[in-house]
């Protein structure tokens, strides 16, 4: 059993940090930015609620933050209140957050200073994932960072791997969200082209996806964009913020995404549908105008 304290208790962080009490035994303290949320928890699964990051973060074994973007988390990792200043030496920063290469390695190199481990670790599988604990885990970072952190972080994962030093998780989700946008589009498309033929699209579906073009949104997702339902999952407003993050880094590395800044500029069209909210899935909605 480990001491953990978990950071950020939105869609994916409360249940995620639930898990680590109900699976995985561990002494979990939470903090939340706004303090009911905390204090739900705690009544909830029996953890404690801290009143700063700080606090939460003294004497814990491990640290896991799952906040909103680079700047959330500077406001609840550095400062005088951050978790930072709360950690024992040899503690570990796990952080779950999308957020930028960037902010991984300032984070890496902010906590070797300190005597501190540090593993970027953003994930994949939605509310749902978090939910039923099967979330897969991109990680960046040390190897004995990585080592102590993985079996306490296998407690909402069923994948979690080191792709390599600080900052490759956060790489390897950009990979994620790229491929993510282009299925969805196509899927999208593939739909929108079946009914405008007059096909069954159940029993299209049904068919291709025994073959190669079967995809996890394909599965899970074309049934609502047919019925045009999607006030669910995943929002559209949180895929272009990660759109805008992978978009960024390939401006800095010099890889060519055409059909990636595409899809950005269709969900900027959703948007203004009104579909801020709306699952990613709903990339269809603006063919269906």
């Amino acid at each position: 059993m480990a001491k953990v304290a978990f950071i950020g208790l939105g869609v994916m962080g409360f249940p995620m940090a639930g898990h680590l009490v109900t699976k995985g035994k561990h002494e979990v303290t939470v903090y939340n930015r706004t303090p009911a949320k905390a204090e739900a928890w705690a009544a909830k699964f029996g953890g404690r609620a801290a009143p700063t990051p700080k606090a939460a973060a003294e004497g814990q074994d491990l640290v896991m933050a799952c906040v909103g973007n680079d700047d959330d988390l500077r406001s609840v990792i550095l400062g005088e209140n951050g978790a930072f200043a709360g950690m024992k030496a040899g503690a570990i920063l796990v952080d779950h957050t999308t957020a930028s290469a960037d902010i991984a390695r300032e984070l890496d190199a902010d906590a070797k200073k300190r005597g501190l481990g540090f593993v970027d670790a953003p994930v994949s599988g939605g509310q749902a994932g978090a939910e039923n604990g099967v979330l897969t885990v991109m990680c960046g970072g040390d190897e004995k960072a990585y080592a102590t952190a993985e079996p306490v972080i296998a407690a909402y994962a069923r994948m979690c791997r080191r792709l390599g030093p600080a900052g490759s998780g956060q790489l390897t989700k950009m990979v994620n969200q790229i491929c993510i946008a282009g299925l969805v589009e196509a899927l999208s498309e593939g739909i929108h082209f079946a009914k405008k033929a007059g096909l069954d699209v159940n029993a299209v579906i049904d068919t291709i996806s025994k073959g190669a073009a079967q995809s996890w949104q394909m599965e899970n997702r074309y049934k609502t964009m047919d019925e045009g339902k999607f006030d669910f999952g995943f929002a559209v407003e949180w895929m272009r913020k990660d759109l805008s993050i992978c978009l960024a880094e390939a401006r800095r590395n010099g890889a060519s995404l055409p059909v990636t800044a595409l899809v950005d500029n269709f969900y900027s069209e959703v948007q203004r549908m009104g579909g801020s909210r709306w699952d990613t899935s709903s990339l269809i909605a603006r063919l269906q105008r």
